[in-house]
Protein backbone atom coordinates (compact mmCIF):
# COMPACT_ATOMS: atom_id res chain seq x y z
CA UNK A 1 0.00 0.00 0.00
CA UNK A 2 2.67 2.42 1.09
CA UNK A 3 4.54 1.79 -2.72
CA UNK A 4 1.27 2.62 -4.42
CA UNK A 5 0.96 5.49 -2.37
CA UNK A 6 4.64 7.03 -3.51
CA UNK A 7 3.48 6.11 -6.82
CA UNK A 8 0.38 8.11 -7.14
CA UNK A 9 2.68 10.81 -5.69
CA UNK A 10 4.49 10.52 -8.71
CA UNK A 11 1.95 10.28 -11.19
CA UNK A 12 -0.23 13.28 -9.15
CA UNK A 13 3.28 15.74 -9.61
CA UNK A 14 3.40 14.38 -13.68
CA UNK A 15 -0.42 14.69 -13.73
CA UNK A 16 0.14 18.80 -12.65
CA UNK A 17 3.29 19.38 -14.78
CA UNK A 18 1.98 17.75 -17.49
CA UNK A 19 -1.61 17.95 -18.49
CA UNK A 20 -1.93 21.53 -16.21
CA UNK A 21 0.93 23.14 -17.86
CA UNK A 22 -1.06 25.76 -19.02
CA UNK A 23 -1.89 28.56 -17.17
CA UNK A 24 -5.49 30.40 -16.94
CA UNK A 25 -6.43 32.72 -19.76
CA UNK A 26 -4.81 36.32 -18.18
CA UNK A 27 -5.01 40.30 -19.48
CA UNK A 28 -2.78 40.94 -21.63
CA UNK A 29 -0.27 44.32 -19.89
CA UNK A 30 2.20 46.02 -21.72
CA UNK A 31 3.71 47.25 -18.29
CA UNK A 32 3.01 45.74 -14.98
CA UNK A 33 2.89 47.76 -11.88
CA UNK A 34 3.47 46.24 -8.46
CA UNK A 35 1.41 48.29 -6.34
CA UNK A 36 -1.21 46.69 -8.63
CA UNK A 37 -2.89 43.37 -8.22
CA UNK A 38 -2.27 42.51 -11.85
CA UNK A 39 1.04 43.60 -10.88
CA UNK A 40 1.34 41.72 -8.18
CA UNK A 41 -0.04 38.86 -9.70
CA UNK A 42 2.68 38.68 -12.65
CA UNK A 43 5.57 39.41 -10.48
CA UNK A 44 4.53 36.25 -8.44
CA UNK A 45 4.63 34.26 -11.74
CA UNK A 46 7.95 35.30 -12.64
CA UNK A 47 8.64 33.94 -8.39
CA UNK A 48 7.76 30.74 -9.00
CA UNK A 49 9.32 30.11 -12.40
CA UNK A 50 12.39 31.20 -10.84
CA UNK A 51 11.59 28.53 -8.19
CA UNK A 52 11.18 30.99 -5.42
CA UNK A 53 8.21 29.75 -3.81
CA UNK A 54 8.09 31.60 -0.68
CA UNK A 55 7.97 34.50 -2.19
CA UNK A 56 5.80 33.91 -4.93
CA UNK A 57 2.95 32.75 -2.19
CA UNK A 58 3.91 35.96 -0.70
CA UNK A 59 3.26 38.21 -3.90
CA UNK A 60 -0.19 35.94 -4.79
CA UNK A 61 -1.08 36.66 -1.14
CA UNK A 62 -0.70 39.95 -1.56
CA UNK A 63 -2.30 40.20 -5.15
CA UNK A 64 -5.45 38.65 -3.78
CA UNK A 65 -5.39 41.33 -1.21
CA UNK A 66 -5.67 44.07 -3.64
CA UNK A 67 -7.59 42.37 -6.04
CA UNK A 68 -10.19 42.01 -3.28
CA UNK A 69 -10.03 45.92 -2.63
CA UNK A 70 -9.95 46.89 -6.17
CA UNK A 71 -13.09 44.71 -7.19
CA UNK A 72 -10.44 42.97 -9.91
CA UNK A 73 -12.58 39.85 -9.97
CA UNK A 74 -10.65 38.12 -12.89
CA UNK A 75 -7.05 38.71 -11.06
CA UNK A 76 -8.12 37.33 -8.15
CA UNK A 77 -9.63 33.97 -8.97
CA UNK A 78 -6.38 33.45 -10.87
CA UNK A 79 -4.06 34.37 -8.15
CA UNK A 80 -6.11 32.45 -5.97
CA UNK A 81 -5.66 29.44 -8.41
CA UNK A 82 -1.84 29.82 -8.52
CA UNK A 83 -1.70 29.49 -4.90
CA UNK A 84 -3.76 26.48 -4.67
CA UNK A 85 -1.41 25.21 -7.01
CA UNK A 86 1.22 25.51 -4.79
CA UNK A 87 -0.10 24.39 -1.65
CA UNK A 88 -0.86 21.59 -3.53
CA UNK A 89 2.39 19.92 -2.96
CA UNK A 90 2.19 20.02 1.04
CA UNK A 91 -1.37 20.92 1.94
CA UNK A 92 -4.31 19.06 -0.70
CA UNK A 93 -6.90 20.40 1.98
CA UNK A 94 -5.69 23.87 1.64
CA UNK A 95 -5.35 23.58 -2.15
CA UNK A 96 -8.91 22.51 -2.21
CA UNK A 97 -10.37 24.87 0.24
CA UNK A 98 -8.80 27.80 -1.76
CA UNK A 99 -9.30 26.46 -5.41
CA UNK A 100 -12.81 26.51 -4.52
CA UNK A 101 -13.06 30.23 -3.41
CA UNK A 102 -11.51 30.64 -6.96
CA UNK A 103 -14.53 29.34 -8.25
CA UNK A 104 -16.68 30.93 -6.10
CA UNK A 105 -14.67 34.36 -7.29
CA UNK A 106 -15.23 33.27 -11.18
CA UNK A 107 -18.83 32.26 -10.86
CA UNK A 108 -19.47 35.88 -9.77
CA UNK A 109 -18.07 37.00 -13.46
CA UNK A 110 -17.98 34.84 -15.84
CA UNK A 111 -14.89 35.93 -18.58
CA UNK A 112 -13.50 32.25 -19.70
CA UNK A 113 -15.09 29.36 -20.57
CA UNK A 114 -11.52 27.78 -20.58
CA UNK A 115 -10.85 29.04 -16.96
CA UNK A 116 -13.98 27.76 -15.92
CA UNK A 117 -13.01 23.98 -17.01
CA UNK A 118 -9.06 24.24 -15.74
CA UNK A 119 -10.75 25.55 -12.36
CA UNK A 120 -13.60 22.77 -12.10
CA UNK A 121 -10.76 20.45 -13.33
CA UNK A 122 -8.31 21.46 -10.61
CA UNK A 123 -10.89 20.89 -8.01
CA UNK A 124 -11.21 17.54 -9.24
CA UNK A 125 -7.28 17.24 -9.33
CA UNK A 126 -7.09 18.42 -5.64
CA UNK A 127 -10.21 16.61 -4.77
CA UNK A 128 -8.55 13.16 -5.53
CA UNK A 129 -5.60 13.73 -4.01
CA UNK A 130 -7.03 14.55 -0.78
CA UNK A 131 -9.11 11.53 -0.75
CA UNK A 132 -6.42 9.29 -1.62
CA UNK A 133 -4.27 11.02 1.01
CA UNK A 134 -7.09 10.28 3.75
CA UNK A 135 -8.51 7.26 2.37
CA UNK A 136 -11.76 8.73 1.71
CA UNK A 137 -14.51 8.60 -0.91
CA UNK A 138 -13.39 10.39 -4.30
CA UNK A 139 -17.13 11.27 -5.26
CA UNK A 140 -16.29 14.87 -4.59
CA UNK A 141 -13.65 14.68 -7.35
CA UNK A 142 -15.58 12.77 -9.61
CA UNK A 143 -18.55 15.28 -9.49
CA UNK A 144 -16.41 17.95 -10.36
CA UNK A 145 -13.98 16.40 -12.99
CA UNK A 146 -17.30 15.30 -14.64
CA UNK A 147 -18.79 19.07 -14.77
CA UNK A 148 -15.16 19.78 -16.42
CA UNK A 149 -15.32 17.33 -18.96
CA UNK A 150 -18.84 18.01 -19.97
CA UNK A 151 -17.82 21.81 -20.51
CA UNK A 152 -14.91 20.65 -22.35
CA UNK A 153 -17.02 18.88 -24.86
CA UNK A 154 -20.09 21.88 -25.07
CA UNK A 155 -16.66 24.48 -25.91
CA UNK A 156 -14.97 21.77 -28.19
CA UNK A 157 -15.84 23.80 -31.23
CA UNK A 158 -14.20 26.61 -30.19
CA UNK A 159 -11.97 25.87 -27.28
CA UNK A 160 -10.37 22.73 -29.30
CA UNK A 161 -9.57 19.17 -28.59
CA UNK A 162 -6.82 20.17 -25.29
CA UNK A 163 -9.43 20.56 -22.04
CA UNK A 164 -11.02 17.30 -23.39
CA UNK A 165 -8.01 15.41 -22.85
CA UNK A 166 -7.19 17.31 -20.13
CA UNK A 167 -10.27 16.56 -18.14
CA UNK A 168 -10.35 12.62 -19.44
CA UNK A 169 -6.71 12.22 -18.42
CA UNK A 170 -8.16 13.30 -14.80
CA UNK A 171 -11.07 10.96 -15.22
CA UNK A 172 -8.72 8.03 -15.94
CA UNK A 173 -6.44 9.57 -13.16
CA UNK A 174 -9.32 9.58 -10.51
CA UNK A 175 -10.51 6.04 -11.63
CA UNK A 176 -7.18 4.32 -11.49
CA UNK A 177 -6.68 5.86 -7.92
CA UNK A 178 -10.24 4.24 -7.33
CA UNK A 179 -8.91 0.82 -8.40
CA UNK A 180 -11.35 1.16 -11.34
CA UNK A 181 -8.91 -0.35 -13.91
CA UNK A 182 -11.36 -1.07 -16.63
CA UNK A 183 -12.92 2.88 -16.65
CA UNK A 184 -9.83 3.74 -16.02
CA UNK A 185 -7.96 2.57 -19.41
CA UNK A 186 -11.08 3.39 -21.32
CA UNK A 187 -10.71 7.22 -20.57
CA UNK A 188 -7.29 6.99 -21.13
CA UNK A 189 -7.54 5.76 -24.64
CA UNK A 190 -9.84 8.30 -25.25
CA UNK A 191 -7.87 10.98 -23.86
CA UNK A 192 -5.06 9.80 -26.13
CA UNK A 193 -7.50 9.91 -29.43
CA UNK A 194 -8.03 13.84 -29.03
CA UNK A 195 -4.76 14.43 -26.75
CA UNK A 196 -2.50 17.29 -28.96
CA UNK A 197 1.14 16.95 -29.29
CA UNK A 198 2.22 18.78 -25.91
CA UNK A 199 0.06 16.68 -24.29
CA UNK A 200 0.74 13.07 -25.92
CA UNK A 201 3.47 12.33 -23.42
CA UNK A 202 1.83 12.66 -20.09
CA UNK A 203 -1.57 11.14 -21.32
CA UNK A 204 0.84 8.02 -22.86
CA UNK A 205 1.88 7.87 -19.00
CA UNK A 206 -1.11 7.70 -17.84
CA UNK A 207 -2.26 5.15 -20.41
CA UNK A 208 0.67 2.55 -19.83
CA UNK A 209 -0.12 2.85 -15.99
CA UNK A 210 -3.98 1.59 -16.56
CA UNK A 211 -2.73 -1.41 -18.75
CA UNK A 212 -0.28 -2.50 -16.33
CA UNK A 213 -3.00 -2.22 -13.67
CA UNK A 214 -5.17 -4.33 -15.99
CA UNK A 215 -2.14 -6.48 -16.84
CA UNK A 216 -2.05 -5.63 -20.78
CA UNK A 217 1.78 -5.63 -20.40
CA UNK A 218 2.88 -5.73 -23.61
CA UNK A 219 0.39 -3.07 -24.62
CA UNK A 220 1.98 -0.90 -21.76
CA UNK A 221 5.76 -1.88 -23.47
CA UNK A 222 3.73 -1.01 -26.68
CA UNK A 223 3.05 2.36 -25.40
CA UNK A 224 6.22 2.95 -23.46
CA UNK A 225 8.33 2.68 -26.77
CA UNK A 226 5.91 5.17 -28.47
CA UNK A 227 7.03 7.44 -26.34
CA UNK A 228 9.33 10.11 -27.48
CA UNK A 229 11.12 11.82 -24.65
CA UNK A 230 13.61 13.45 -27.00
CA UNK A 231 16.34 15.71 -24.40
CA UNK A 232 14.03 14.97 -22.02
CA UNK A 233 16.35 13.34 -19.20
CA UNK A 234 13.43 12.67 -16.67
CA UNK A 235 10.91 11.63 -19.26
CA UNK A 236 13.50 9.44 -20.52
CA UNK A 237 14.19 8.06 -17.30
CA UNK A 238 10.84 7.44 -16.71
CA UNK A 239 10.04 5.39 -19.65
CA UNK A 240 13.37 3.26 -18.99
CA UNK A 241 12.69 2.38 -15.36
CA UNK A 242 9.13 1.21 -16.30
CA UNK A 243 10.16 -0.80 -19.46
CA UNK A 244 12.55 -2.59 -17.03
CA UNK A 245 9.56 -2.83 -14.44
CA UNK A 246 7.55 -4.74 -17.15
CA UNK A 247 10.79 -6.65 -18.08
CA UNK A 248 10.96 -8.33 -15.29
CA UNK A 249 7.35 -8.47 -14.49
CA UNK A 250 7.74 -10.85 -17.49
CA UNK A 251 10.75 -12.45 -16.44
CA UNK A 252 13.11 -11.18 -19.38
CA UNK A 253 15.75 -10.82 -18.16
CA UNK A 254 17.46 -9.48 -20.87
CA UNK A 255 15.53 -6.94 -21.81
CA UNK A 256 15.03 -5.75 -17.87
CA UNK A 257 18.79 -5.15 -17.94
CA UNK A 258 19.44 -3.35 -21.15
CA UNK A 259 16.40 -1.26 -19.76
CA UNK A 260 17.85 -0.66 -16.53
CA UNK A 261 21.50 0.49 -18.03
CA UNK A 262 19.87 2.40 -19.63
CA UNK A 263 17.60 4.16 -17.17
CA UNK A 264 20.87 4.60 -14.89
CA UNK A 265 22.18 6.16 -17.88
CA UNK A 266 19.79 8.89 -17.93
CA UNK A 267 20.10 8.89 -14.34
CA UNK A 268 23.71 9.60 -14.32
CA UNK A 269 22.84 12.16 -16.48
CA UNK A 270 20.51 13.81 -14.16
CA UNK A 271 22.93 13.45 -11.51
CA UNK A 272 25.45 15.41 -13.63
CA UNK A 273 22.49 18.01 -14.59
CA UNK A 274 22.17 18.98 -11.25
CA UNK A 275 25.24 19.04 -9.67
CA UNK A 276 25.56 21.52 -12.67
CA UNK A 277 22.45 22.89 -11.41
CA UNK A 278 23.66 23.28 -7.57
CA UNK A 279 27.56 24.70 -9.37
CA UNK A 280 25.43 27.44 -10.88
CA UNK A 281 23.42 28.10 -7.37
CA UNK A 282 26.03 28.45 -5.27
CA UNK A 283 28.05 30.59 -8.30
CA UNK A 284 24.57 32.82 -7.93
CA UNK A 285 24.39 32.70 -4.16
CA UNK A 286 28.06 34.02 -3.59
CA UNK A 287 27.29 36.99 -6.28
CA UNK A 288 24.49 37.65 -4.75
CA UNK A 289 26.20 37.48 -0.99
CA UNK A 290 28.79 39.88 -2.93
CA UNK A 291 25.92 42.11 -4.07
CA UNK A 292 24.29 42.55 -0.38
CA UNK A 293 27.73 43.43 0.55
CA UNK A 294 28.30 45.85 -1.67
CA UNK A 295 24.62 46.69 -0.99
CA UNK A 296 25.34 46.70 3.16
CA UNK A 297 28.27 49.49 2.66
CA UNK A 298 26.38 51.60 -0.22
CA UNK A 299 23.62 51.59 2.41
CA UNK A 300 26.39 52.65 5.30
CA UNK A 301 27.78 55.26 2.97
CA UNK A 302 24.37 56.53 2.37
CA UNK A 303 23.06 56.93 6.07
CA UNK A 304 26.14 58.89 6.94
CA UNK A 305 25.79 60.96 3.80
CA UNK A 306 22.29 61.32 5.09
CA UNK A 307 22.71 62.42 7.92
CA UNK A 308 25.82 65.08 7.08
CA UNK A 309 22.90 66.23 4.48
CA UNK A 310 20.19 66.64 7.30
CA UNK A 311 22.41 68.67 9.31
CA UNK A 312 23.44 70.92 6.33
CA UNK A 313 19.70 71.20 5.57
CA UNK A 314 18.73 71.74 9.18
CA UNK A 315 21.79 74.46 9.33
CA UNK A 316 20.12 76.02 5.85
CA UNK A 317 16.20 75.84 7.35
CA UNK A 318 17.29 77.56 10.14
CA UNK A 319 18.95 80.71 8.00
CA UNK A 320 15.94 80.45 5.75
CA UNK A 321 13.39 80.83 8.45
CA UNK A 322 15.45 83.49 9.91
CA UNK A 323 15.26 84.89 7.20
CA UNK A 324 11.54 84.39 6.48
CA UNK A 325 10.60 85.59 9.64
CA UNK A 326 12.09 88.74 9.09
CA UNK A 327 10.94 89.04 5.40
CA UNK A 328 7.55 88.34 6.77
CA UNK A 329 7.42 91.15 9.60
CA UNK A 330 8.64 94.09 6.94
CA UNK A 331 5.87 92.80 4.69
CA UNK A 332 3.47 92.94 7.54
CA UNK A 333 4.52 96.24 8.72
CA UNK A 334 3.91 97.41 5.09
CA UNK A 335 0.70 95.72 5.25
CA UNK A 336 -0.22 97.96 7.92
CA UNK A 337 0.91 100.95 6.39
CA UNK A 338 -1.08 100.19 3.17
CA UNK A 339 -3.93 99.54 5.15
CA UNK A 340 -4.08 102.92 6.93
CA UNK A 341 -3.32 104.82 3.80
CA UNK A 342 -5.87 103.10 2.22
CA UNK A 343 -8.23 104.12 5.29
CA UNK A 344 -6.93 107.33 4.75
CA UNK A 345 -8.07 107.25 1.25
CA UNK A 346 -11.88 105.58 2.17
CA UNK A 347 -12.61 108.39 3.97
CA UNK A 348 -11.60 111.43 1.47
CA UNK A 349 -13.50 109.19 -1.38
CA UNK A 350 -16.53 109.11 1.50
CA UNK A 351 -16.45 112.71 2.22
CA UNK A 352 -15.91 113.48 -1.54
CA UNK A 353 -18.75 111.51 -2.08
CA UNK A 354 -21.28 113.26 0.77
CA UNK A 355 -20.22 116.53 -0.90
CA UNK A 356 -21.25 115.03 -4.62
CA UNK A 357 -24.88 113.70 -3.04
CA UNK A 358 -25.30 117.11 -1.45
CA UNK A 359 -24.23 119.05 -4.66
CA UNK A 360 -27.08 117.01 -6.64
CA UNK A 361 -29.69 117.43 -3.99
CA UNK A 362 -28.94 121.42 -4.22
CA UNK A 363 -29.13 121.01 -7.82
CA UNK A 364 -32.36 118.72 -7.89
CA UNK A 365 -33.57 121.24 -5.93
CA UNK A 366 -33.17 123.96 -8.36
CA UNK A 367 -34.22 121.73 -11.04
CA UNK A 368 -37.80 121.19 -9.20
CA UNK A 369 -37.85 124.87 -8.32
CA UNK A 370 -37.35 126.16 -12.28
CA UNK A 371 -39.64 123.57 -13.23
CA UNK A 372 -42.63 124.27 -10.89
CA UNK A 373 -41.83 128.08 -11.61
CA UNK A 374 -42.24 127.58 -15.61
CA UNK A 375 -45.15 125.64 -14.74
CA UNK A 376 -46.91 128.62 -12.91
CA UNK A 377 -45.68 130.87 -15.68
CA UNK A 378 -48.14 129.15 -18.22
CA UNK A 379 -51.11 130.42 -18.65
CA UNK A 380 -53.04 127.27 -19.40
CA UNK A 381 -51.87 125.58 -16.78
CA UNK A 382 -52.84 128.51 -13.97
CA UNK A 383 -56.05 128.27 -15.90
CA UNK A 384 -56.71 124.59 -15.40
CA UNK A 385 -55.50 125.04 -11.86
CA UNK A 386 -57.96 128.27 -11.05
CA UNK A 387 -61.24 126.26 -12.62
CA UNK A 388 -60.74 122.75 -11.06
CA UNK A 389 -63.70 123.09 -9.63
CA UNK A 390 -66.10 123.46 -13.02
CA UNK A 391 -65.89 121.91 -16.08
CA UNK A 392 -63.65 123.90 -18.45
CA UNK A 393 -62.72 123.51 -22.36
CA UNK A 394 -59.29 123.95 -23.59
CA UNK A 395 -58.88 124.87 -27.49
CA UNK A 396 -56.44 122.36 -29.10
CA UNK A 397 -53.68 124.87 -29.20
CA UNK A 398 -53.90 125.49 -25.35
CA UNK A 399 -53.49 121.38 -25.41
CA UNK A 400 -50.45 122.01 -27.88
CA UNK A 401 -48.98 124.36 -25.11
CA UNK A 402 -49.74 122.16 -21.99
CA UNK A 403 -47.55 119.49 -24.16
CA UNK A 404 -44.75 121.29 -25.27
CA UNK A 405 -44.35 123.23 -21.65
CA UNK A 406 -44.28 119.58 -19.92
CA UNK A 407 -42.02 117.98 -22.36
CA UNK A 408 -39.82 120.41 -22.28
CA UNK A 409 -39.49 119.92 -18.47
CA UNK A 410 -39.78 116.20 -18.61
CA UNK A 411 -37.12 115.93 -21.60
CA UNK A 412 -39.76 114.82 -24.38
CA UNK A 413 -41.78 112.47 -22.15
CA UNK A 414 -45.20 112.75 -23.88
CA UNK A 415 -43.76 112.94 -27.70
CA UNK A 416 -41.98 109.78 -26.74
CA UNK A 417 -45.36 108.71 -25.58
CA UNK A 418 -47.31 109.76 -29.04
CA UNK A 419 -44.84 107.87 -30.54
CA UNK A 420 -45.03 104.26 -29.00
CA UNK A 421 -48.08 104.32 -27.84
CA UNK A 422 -50.16 105.14 -31.17
CA UNK A 423 -53.66 103.24 -29.67
CA UNK A 424 -53.72 105.81 -27.27
CA UNK A 425 -56.81 108.18 -27.66
CA UNK A 426 -56.74 112.07 -27.78
CA UNK A 427 -58.54 111.96 -24.57
CA UNK A 428 -56.51 109.74 -22.80
CA UNK A 429 -53.71 111.24 -23.90
CA UNK A 430 -55.43 114.67 -21.69
CA UNK A 431 -55.97 112.50 -18.94
CA UNK A 432 -52.12 111.46 -18.56
CA UNK A 433 -51.20 115.32 -19.24
CA UNK A 434 -53.63 116.06 -16.18
CA UNK A 435 -52.12 113.10 -13.80
CA UNK A 436 -48.67 114.62 -15.05
CA UNK A 437 -49.53 118.17 -13.54
CA UNK A 438 -50.67 116.59 -10.03
CA UNK A 439 -54.26 117.45 -10.47
CA UNK A 440 -56.38 115.07 -8.13
CA UNK A 441 -59.46 112.90 -8.79
CA UNK A 442 -61.23 114.85 -7.64
CA UNK A 443 -60.30 118.40 -9.38
CA UNK A 444 -60.01 116.24 -12.99
CA UNK A 445 -63.74 115.11 -12.21
CA UNK A 446 -64.82 118.04 -11.85
CA UNK A 447 -63.02 119.49 -14.42
CA UNK A 448 -64.82 116.73 -16.64
CA UNK A 449 -68.17 116.80 -15.04
CA UNK A 450 -67.75 113.01 -13.81
CA UNK A 451 -67.60 111.23 -10.68
CA UNK A 452 -63.91 110.29 -8.97
CA UNK A 453 -64.47 106.37 -9.37
CA UNK A 454 -64.60 106.68 -12.90
CA UNK A 455 -62.01 108.85 -13.36
CA UNK A 456 -60.26 105.87 -11.14
CA UNK A 457 -61.70 103.70 -13.50
CA UNK A 458 -60.30 105.61 -16.62
CA UNK A 459 -56.94 105.27 -15.34
CA UNK A 460 -56.87 101.46 -14.93
CA UNK A 461 -58.07 100.98 -18.07
CA UNK A 462 -55.50 102.87 -19.76
CA UNK A 463 -52.66 100.99 -17.41
CA UNK A 464 -53.83 97.98 -18.19
CA UNK A 465 -55.09 97.77 -21.52
CA UNK A 466 -52.25 100.43 -23.48
CA UNK A 467 -49.33 100.50 -21.01
CA UNK A 468 -50.04 96.17 -19.92
CA UNK A 469 -49.21 97.15 -16.35
CA UNK A 470 -51.23 94.66 -14.39
CA UNK A 471 -49.59 94.95 -11.08
CA UNK A 472 -52.39 96.94 -8.46
CA UNK A 473 -49.81 97.60 -6.32
CA UNK A 474 -48.38 100.35 -8.92
CA UNK A 475 -50.18 103.67 -9.62
CA UNK A 476 -51.38 105.43 -12.68
CA UNK A 477 -48.98 107.86 -11.61
CA UNK A 478 -45.75 105.93 -11.56
CA UNK A 479 -46.49 103.89 -14.45
CA UNK A 480 -46.43 107.65 -15.91
CA UNK A 481 -43.38 108.14 -14.52
CA UNK A 482 -41.75 105.08 -15.37
CA UNK A 483 -42.42 105.62 -19.19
Amino acid sequence: MQSLRVLFLLLFTTLITACHSDRPETTPASDVQTGTARGCYECALTAFEADSVLVGEQLVQQAIRLAAGEDDLHTLYLAQLRLAESLAWGNSAAALSMAKQALATYERRPDSERNHIIILDCIGTYASQLAFNEDGSFDEALSFTHRAYELALASQDSLGTEQVCQTLTSLANIYWAMEESTLALGYARQAEGCAPADLLMGVQQVLARCLVSCDSLSAAEAVYRRMCPGDDLKASYIVQGNLAKLALCRHDLEAAEEAIDSAFSHAEDLYFQALQLKDDYYQTALEQQRDNERLRYQTALQRRTLWGGSAAALLVACVVAYVVRERLRAIEQRRLFDARLHQQELQLREQETLAQREQLRQRDGVIHFLKDFILQRSEVIRKLERSSERHIALTPHEWNEVERTLDAIDGERFARLRQHYHNLREEDFQLCILTRLRLTNRAIGNIYGVSISAVQHRKLKIKKEVFGENDPETSFEQVLDNL
